[in-house]
């Protein structure tokens, strides 16, 4: 099969086009990042087919029903509305128009070994300011002094630094930035820990502000304090979440890129993407080859196009589609990154109430240069006891679980290693995968006081690294995308243009600005305004 687009003279190279001017685009992956992609593309003329492999859209954003419970197995946190906001006006619609939030309360609790009494972070300053005057007395001009930096690193962040691909020196030439530069520099090289630890001396407190950098797919100790900003988000703001659950997001996207023209195909894996040499002596791209996910069939065929959007994993975009010589990122790049943590997850339906756990909890051990060493350090294992999250959207949605039961999302940070195995149904998984499974059961039973929950589970899936690098093609089955280290942030991380390729360009979560839902929205901003030529650091005018 060959789609072809109307025929042009000139073929766009992924360098500054004129905004009016239609192109054949194939997006690569039906990820958030995509779907965002070729919704924003698509409203802007431009002809658009998406390629995902999988038989469902959403990519990590994906959903589970089993015997009626509905289970989100991925991002699970609503924060930075204004970016999403700003997104759908792009499409020319709102985000009430098209979802309905509610605001959480509380933000989520917090269980922390060795305490017998979890905390309630809500959507309330005040509040949050006077528990950490409870917990540690003096903290709360600390806390107000500590939000007061986080605003202003958060704003400074919208306006400069999210919203650029970082081709131009604009960003760092304003003044903004300039008159910044000194304290900038202090937060890009101070780790978030010491960041934190220099204002705070409990230990629950000191968590409560670095746990935000397992967020960015790093720990405390790796992550530039620059990410304090993110304390913002969820001791400052609302968190939210969207009935139905986090793929009500996807169905809204596809919707949004279907209405604009643009053509979503799943079950279709890209094995190639085609170059030329054009005028100018340089590779561009010619289009992509596909064939049926899983490689059998009939079906096989090439897309021509002008410009291809990688929205999915750089790593396998990179090393897998693209032939060597081409490569920006070849093999021997990645052996300097980092791919962030892996994760294992269990999705549980329990039979009756769970008063004990609000929408999201997180469960901190006392001792976190040991749980972050397990994950990240030389000698990776999978932590005993660990970190655990755990969202319970039943909490806020009653259509995710059968009347009278309730729905967990266990997540446990681990190693990104394939090795660690995959998941499966019923405990059918690789034994380290239903082993680590089983210790968060029973460590949230024993830290939150419901003993008897492994006796009240109706259903269990587990997934692990093996199936996000199987069903993603995520580098080394990491969960999340490239850590938020310092050599991987901003101007630093991987840019979203080919340097080899003209008209190749990325989208997601392993290119800038990085991880989670509201940056691989931008990251779809970002790709078109490199079409535009817009070099500024503010989003796209609505």
């Amino acid at each position: 099969m060959t789609i072809r687009s109307t025929d042009r003279a000139d073929r766009s190279t992924g360098r500054a086009t004129d905004q009016h001017t239609s192109r054949h685009v194939v997006v690569v992956g039906g990820g958030v990042a995509g779907l965002a992609t070729a919704a924003l593309l698509a409203s802007r003329g431009h002809e658009v087919d998406l390629l995902e492999k999988n038989p469902d859209l959403g990519g990590r954003v994906g959903s589970v029903e089993r015997d009626g419970f509905r289970f989100d197995t991925g991002a699970s946190w609503w924060l930075m509305p204004e970016v999403f906001e700003h997104f759908f006006e792009l499409l020319g619609t709102t985000v009430e128009a098209e979802l309905d939030l509610t605001v959480l309360d509380p933000s989520y609790r917090v269980f922390f070994e060795g305490h017998a009494d979890p905390v309630d972070l809500r959507p309330d300053r005040a509040h949050n300011r006077a528990l950490f005057e409870s917990i540690e007395p003096g903290s709360g001009a600390a806390f107000d002094a500590y939000l007061r930096s986080a605003d202003d690193t958060y704003d400074m962040a919208l306006r400069r630094f999210l919203y650029t691909s970082f081709d131009s020196p604009g960003a760092f030439l304003h003044p903004d930035v300039v008159r910044r530069t000194p304290r900038l520099g202090r937060l890009l090289t101070r780790s978030l820990e010491k960041h934190v630890a220099a204002s705070f001396r409990d230990n629950r407190l000191r968590q409560v502000l670095g746990y935000p950098a397992v967020f960015l797919g790093s720990s405390p100790d790796r992550t530039p304090s620059m990410y304090h900003l993110m304390s913002r988000l969820d001791l400052g703001d609302q968190v939210l979440y969207p009935q139905g659950g986090f793929t009500r997001l996807v169905e809204a996207l596809a919707s949004l890129a279907e209405r604009h023209g643009a053509r979503l195909h799943t079950g279709v894996e890209v094995t190639r993407i085609l170059t030329r040499t054009g005028a100018r002596g340089r590779a561009e791209v010619q289009g992509v080859e596909h064939t049926p996910a899983g490689g059998a069939g009939t079906g096989r065929g090439t897309i021509l196009a002008d410009l291809v959007v990688g929205a999915t994993d750089l790593h396998h975009l990179e090393t897998a589609l693209v032939d060597p010589e081409l490569q920006t990122h070849p093999e021997p790049v990645w052996r300097k990154r980092s791919p962030g943590p892996g994760a294992v997850l269990a999705l549980l339906g329990v039979e009756g109430r769970l008063p004990q756990l609000p929408h999201h909890s997180l469960f901190f051990t006392s001792d976190w240069a040991q749980n972050f060493g397990d994950i990240f350090g030389a000698d990776a294992r999978v932590p005993d006891p660990a970190s655990i999250y755990v969202c319970k959207p039943s909490e806020t949605d009653p259509s995710v679980a059968p009347e009278g039961c309730e729905n967990l999302f266990v997540l446990v940070p681990v190693p990104a290693d394939p090795g660690i195995g995959h998941g499966g149904d019923d405990g059918a998984g690789s034994p380290v995968v239903e082993q680590t499974a089983d210790r968060a059961i029973d460590q949230i039973a024993s830290w939150a006081g419901i003993p008897d929950l492994r006796d009240r589970i109706r259903v269990r899936s587990t997934i692990g690294p093996r199936d996000f690098e199987t069903g993603y093609h995520a580098w080394q089955g990491g969960a999340l995308g490239l850590e938020h280290t310092l050599r991987q942030s901003a101007f630093l991380r991987p840019g979203n243009a080919s340097a080899k390729v003209d008209g190749l360009l990325y989208a997601g979560s392993t290119t800038v600005p990085g991880v989670g839902l509201p940056m691989c929205l931008i990251s779809a901003e970002l790709v078109l305004k490199r079409l535009t030529g817009d070099r500024s650091s503010l989003p796209v005018p609505t």
